[in-house]
Parts: structure tokens; C-alpha cells; sequence
């Protein structure tokens, strides 16, 4: 991608959702290779020439281990526990004034150029991958404009904690991915496997 289609997403922040460790995957998903390098600084790299800037949201033990030149953001430690909205609102607090571009690591075939269609998208109200026939937003793969911050903050005080019924109250806008590779969510050894062969056979 050259330096003219750099920062698709107006004044966002990227942020590169790790996890914890998965039960069913039994390990941390965002250390699974699929790209020749963790699925974390994957998509951290994938998510530079969009972005304002990148940081990797984390709890405070994958803080620990984090490689050298990856920015990222331990959940604040009034957020943490709670899932993705913790890491929306420890990124809000610390700047309200960007919006946030949230990408999983779940998801090993997104690619730059399905962002980059569905970076024309984002305006004005949040912007979500839609799963037409699950009928849900994939909040994992959603973008979040600072309008959003106070909502945000009154879910947490009511104790909703749920993305999904984030991106239905505001009626955000749900993108249809160009190919439905872009929303497998891998979750499961087996998975893994499978989804490893497919990126990884010539």
C-alpha cells in the first residue's frame, strides 16, 4: 500500500484485541501463527497504514511479553475483566477525542483489502462486519467513532457489558464482507489446523 492511501480511518486508533487464553483453543490465540508471526503483530502491522496510530489491548500479564516496537494498552484496571468494552473504554478515556477501529485476532483471513472497502463506510455512526446469516454484528471487527463514549459509559454503569447490543442501540451500519472468509472466527485447535493449511498451501 503506498503513502497515498495511508489512514483510510479519519482520526482512529487501531486496536489489535488480544483476548485471554481461550478454553477451547487452550492457549493465547494471539500468539497462534497463521502470517509467519503472532496473529497480535499481524494484524498490529496490517492496521498501520489506516490508522492514526496502533496499540495492542492486552491484560497485564501479555503486557509482560510483549515484543519490542509493538505499542500497546493494558486494560485500565477499573475496566478490566469485563470482555471488549473494557478495552473501548480505556481506550476512550485516553483519548475521547479519537475513534477506534477494533479488529480481533480471531479472524486469520481478514485482509487489508476488505478494510480498505470497508474503511469508505465510516463516517458518522459505528460501523460493524455483519454476519447476514447468524443475523449479528461481528463486534470484533467494528468500527467505533468517539460518539460512541458515552454510551459506552452508561452500558458499563448499567452493568451491560455487551458489544453486540452496543452496535444495535445505535443502529450501526452493517458491512457486508466482500468474501465470508473475512468473518471465520477461529476458536478451536482443530480450527487452527484447518485454517493454517488453507493460508499456508501454495
Amino acid at each position: 500500500m503506498n503513502e497515498l492511501n495511508k489512514h483510510h480511518f479519519l482520526n482512529t486508533r487501531g486496536l489489535v484485541m488480544c483476548g485471554g487464553q481461550s478454553n477451547r483453543m487452550g492457549t493465547d490465540k494471539s500468539m497462534l501463527q497463521y502470517h509467519n508471526k503472532p496473529q497480535r503483530y499481524h494484524v498490529y502491522e496490517m492496521l498501520l497504514p489506516f490508522c492514526d496510530s496502533v496499540f495492542i489491548s492486552c491484560n497485564a500479564e501479555q503486557a509482560l511479553d510483549m515484543a519490542a516496537g509493538y505499542h500497546y494498552m493494558p486494560d485500565d484496571a477499573t475496566f478490566s475483566h469485563i470482555g471488549p468494552i473494557g478495552a473501548l473504554l480505556t481506550a476512550f478515556y485516553k483519548n475521547p477525542d479519537k475513534h477506534i477501529l477494533l479488529i480481533g485476532c480471531d479472524y486469520p483471513f481478514l485482509q487489508a483489502t476488505e478494510l480498505e472497502i470497508f474503511s469508505t463506510h465510516c463516517k458518522d455512526r459505528p460501523v460493524s462486519f455483519y454476519n447476514a446469516a447468524a443475523d449479528i454484528y461481528e463486534s470484533m471487527i467494528a468500527w467505533y467513532p468517539n460518539t460512541c463514549f458515552e454510551e459506552l459509559k452508561n452500558m458499563f454503569k448499567a452493568k451491560e457489558l455487551s458489544l453486540q447490543h452496543l452496535l444495535r442501540k445505535t443502529n450501526a451500519v452493517k458491512y457486508i464482507p466482500s468474501t465470508q472468509n473475512s468473518i471465520t472466527s477461529i476458536d478451536t485447535r482443530e480450527g487452527y489446523e484447518q485454517a493454517y493449511k488453507r493460508l499456508n498451501t501454495a
